[in-house]
């Protein structure tokens, strides 16, 4: 009984957030019209007029919103739990796997080779035959499938050997680090079966229709934009649930929820699992509208940038991870035009600038302006 009253008064102590959210519904409407309008004004709107959105602009979009998802999945562990992740990267870019080999098998007799059944690349390298997990992958149901569970497998069994032994802090974000860096030179390997530098490309269809159609292009972003959307929806009720109440008080005081008897591990392990989940699918949205997938996307600096998109837009706020991811991605996007080999310095200076003077971000700016105006 005095364990249980402890329970409730650890929970009640937590601050309950709004119901209402309204900036989420705001952004939620946004998203689902920008899913009919966008697509609208890029197939029925005629080139030259000034609603015509080019097929180009239309994957840059969905390139944006695809990142935009990444930063959720990493908002919702580190801003919700306190779990600094510098290798969810590794997960976006399992799920991209996953997609990417569905499309591979796709490809059938157009290859350069020919082969109905083998790759270009496996022909090349003069494998005699399918590896054991390429196979299935040629129906989408069980591509779909083994997009959850490859990032969900390995977040699993990394979350579960990291958060047992009690690892936190910056020696678990160096442990996930290093396991990005290790898939990375793992996936360079031609003898994994993955294309080695080289990735996989040269896709042509996706579920019948030609990848590169614009019609195609138009409903990548439809669907990005729907997941992203999903996402915040799934985001937002998980931290509004009793799980949320729970994590966000091991993010306050992990000592305090183990003392009164929470199985802290469980609840890491659970979300860590959910949140490279989400990841994967923001990668398998990702490739077919890129056309490719290689190591490279296992970099640590790919996972280490995502972090600065949810400090910029604002961390322990979800909606704070999708600004953030937009804007530096658009900013990435103007800035390279201009000077490629500055991007860097500009991205460290901008972490160094939140980190500094602006701790909570563009919406924490935003609020703070909004509370001294009222």
């Amino acid at each position: 009984m005095a364990m249980a009253n402890a329970r409730r008064v650890l929970l009640g102590a937590l601050p309950v957030r709004s119901s209402s959210d309204v900036p989420g519904r705001v952004l939620i409407a946004l998203l689902l019209a920008a899913a009919v309008a966008v697509p609208a004004a890029s197939l029925l709107a005629t080139e030259g007029s000034a609603l015509h959105i080019s097929s180009y602009t239309v994957t840059l979009l969905g390139k944006y919103l695809c990142y935009a998802l990444l930063a959720l999945s990493i908002d919702l562990i580190w801003g919700y739990c306190g779990i600094l992740s510098l290798g969810h990267g590794a997960f976006f870019a399992l799920g991209g796997y996953a997609m990417g080999m569905y499309l591979m098998r796709q490809i059938g007799t157009r290859g350069v080779y020919g082969d109905p059944v083998l790759p270009d690349f496996m022909v090349f390298l003069n494998w005699e035959s399918l590896p054991w997990y390429w196979h299935g992958l040629d129906h989408f149901p069980l591509a779909v499938m083994a997009m959850f569970a490859a990032p969900g497998i390995v977040a699993f069994l990394f979350g579960w050997l990291a958060f047992r032994s009690r690892v936190t802090g910056v020696y678990l974000s160096i442990m996930s680090q290093a396991l990005t860096y290790a898939l990375m030179l793992a996936f360079f390997r031609n003898e994994m079966g993955f294309g080695g530098n080289n990735g996989l490309t040269d896709f042509k269809e996706i579920l019948g229709f030609d990848i590169q159609a614009d019609g195609t292009r138009a409903a990548l972003f439809a669907a990005s934009a729907l997941a992203l959307a999903g996402g915040y929806a799934l985001c937002r009720f998980i931290v509004a649930s009793k799980l949320g109440r729970v994590v966000t008080a091991v993010r306050d005081s992990e000592a305090r929820v183990r003392t009164v008897g929470y199985r802290v591990d469980h609840y890491k392990v659970w979300l860590f699992t959910a949140s490279a989940m989400l990841a994967g699918v923001a990668g398998a949205l990702y490739v077919p509208q890129v056309g490719i997938i290689n190591p490279g996307e296992f970099a640590p600096l790919k996972s280490i940038e995502a972090v600065v998109w949810v400090a910029v837009g604002g961390r322990g706020t979800l909606i704070g991870a999708v600004v953030g991811a937009l804007a530096v991605n658009y900013g990435k996007t103007v800035f390279t035009g201009l000077w490629p080999d500055g991007w860097l310095f500009v991205l460290g200076g901008l972490f160094v600038l939140v980190t500094v003077w602006l701790p909570g971000g563009l919406v924490g700016l935003f609020r703070r302006r909004a509370q001294e105006a009222t």
